[in-house]
């Protein structure tokens, strides 16, 4: 059990650094504004939490081989993003990020300067954060370190209970204008997505492809 929530944390709080990362790159520094990034509610991106847990497991042998660390960190990422994206769109029908703007990408689900990011990520992660982070969560009382996982687990599950709850409202909402395709019904669909709740409006928010693609559905049923 120790062993689950030491490894949990390591997730949660790579999970929180992804977002992190996503929020200085992506909204501040690129779009000059204060975006919440991910579908779940709380400040982190369980992809990145995901892709760092698969890296620690496959790539720490190598932590003395950059080459191999960045191209490695590469695939797995790229491999975690594309697999992410594929099962978002099968399970609630609508695809959440779209790089068909970008050069070299595959299937607007993965692009090769997201992959160099991961790669780099990577290396930092192994050869760095990872020690340093291992290093700081062995300082903590053995007690109070499960204690607070634990609670910061239970957290995280109500998390992503209420978040998906929240996804299926959206496209409830959706589907309530299957039938009329005019503009009248489009301008309501779009009232209706943004008026739930404030939760409903970070994730549009965060997700604008999302929207444009839950909004388009709605219209072309």
């Amino acid at each position: 059990m120790e062993a689950v929530l030491f490894y949990f944390s390591l997730f949660f709080i790579y999970s929180f650094i992804g977002w992190l990362v996503e929020m200085v790159i992506e909204n501040l520094v690129l779009d000059h504004e204060f975006v919440n990034r991910g579908f779940l509610i709380g400040p982190y991106c369980p992809v990145y939490g995901i892709a760092s847990i698969i890296m620690i497991f496959l790539l720490s042998r190598y932590k003395k081989d950059i080459l191999v660390l960045f191209f490695m960190s590469a695939i797995i990422c790229t491999i975690v993003e594309y697999l992410t994206s594929y099962l978002l769109e099968k399970i609630f029908k609508a695809r959440w990020w779209d790089y068909h703007d970008m050069s070299f990408n595959v299937n607007g689900r993965i692009c090769l300067i997201n992959s160099i990011g991961f790669g780099v990520l990577g290396v930092l992660l192994i050869r760095f954060i990872n020690p340093f982070i291992t290093w700081l969560f062995l300082k903590i009382n053995p007690i109070i370190f499960n204690i607070i996982s634990i609670i910061i687990l239970l957290l995280f599950i109500f998390d992503v209970v209420f978040s998906f709850n929240i996804i299926k409202k959206i496209k409830i909402s959706t589907s309530k204008f299957n039938k009329d395709c005019t503009r009248v019904v489009s301008k309501k669909v779009e009232d209706e997505l943004n008026s739930k709740s404030i939760f409903i409006r970070r994730i549009l928010t965060a997700f604008p492809d999302l929207a444009y693609n839950l909004i388009k559905k709605s219209k072309n049923r």
